[in-house]
């Protein structure tokens, strides 16, 4: 039977609950120095450069607020990927200015080129709740994309660190949120670059990778962050609310209530 690494990687988690959906995974099978890695403690950030990967979203908000009260020196990276929830990108630049990033880098990225998504093309976004199945808002390779993106700036800044607000309890059963794409990318990481074929060990912090959504809401209440000022919605109104119909409205507003706290959200 496959049993969850132990909580401990940041105060207020959960227990946690066996992954959903179709890419399901043991963690008894990662390394024990990898799973370790996931629960290693945030104050070995204190005074080093982090690159947080900013969305703008919720999870990534709390990535970004574990970071401040780290003591690490934040470089955000956020990917302007011609997505239709454009609107994260203005939640992007307020997280950042509330985090007191030193840098914050909006990358422009038009992967409306490649299509393949509701997100990136002229598709229909799903409206019938969480199924089992990677939905049609999945972007082809985005996380897999984004990282590289993040481990190139890390290497530039000479950062060892990248923050990324994956989890695989409560989400959409995408296959780049998997904990054992997040431990292959680091692998990855030492021999794409060339400070890593110096000996340079970079990091993939997931620090949520285990946490639900009512975890994520619970913590970005602890961090004493709005979360009105991040951005869920995959499809907004034309009035700019959230849909409250899409996975990720749902996932949000279960989040919230789960952890008994007031939600934010404006939704439709």
């Amino acid at each position: 039977m496959c049993v969850l690494l132990p909580n401990g990687f940041m105060p207020n988690w959960a227990v946690p609950q066996p992954p959903r959906g179709p890419f399901l995974w043991c963690a008894a099978t990662l390394a024990p120095a990898k799973a370790g890695a996931y629960l290693a403690p945030m104050q070995n950030l204190s005074g080093k450069t982090v690159i947080v990967l900013l969305s703008g979203g919720l999870d990534s908000m709390v990535c970004a607020g574990l970071a401040r009260e780290a003591g690490a020196r934040i470089v955000a990276l956020t990917v302007d990927y011609n997505q239709r929830h454009r609107v994260e990108l203005e939640s992007a630049a307020r997280i950042a200015a509330e985090v007191g990033a030193a840098e914050h880098i909006v990358l422009p990225l038009d992967l409306r080129r490649f299509g393949g998504s509701a997100l990136t093309a002229d598709i229909d976004v799903p409206k019938d709740g969480v199924g089992d199945e990677v939905p049609v808002t999945y972007v082809p390779a985005r996380n897999l994309i984004f990282l590289s993106l993040t481990l190139g700036l890390a290497e530039a800044r000479q950062a060892q660190d990248i923050m990324i607000g994956v989890n695989a309890l409560d989400y959409s059963g995408y296959p780049d949120c998997r904990p054992d794409f997040i431990a292959g990318f680091e692998k990855l990481a030492a021999l794409a670059t060339r400070d890593g074929d110096k000996g340079v060990a970079f990091r993939i912090q997931a620090p949520l990778q285990y946490m639900t959504k009512a975890d994520i809401a619970a913590e970005a209440a602890r961090l004493g962050m709005d979360a009105g000022m991040s951005w869920s919605c995959y499809d907004p109104t034309p009035d700019g609310l959230h849909c409250g119909a899409c996975d990720s409205c749902r996932l949000r507003s279960k989040g919230f209530a789960e952890a008994g706290l007031a939600d934010p959200t404006r939704y439709a």
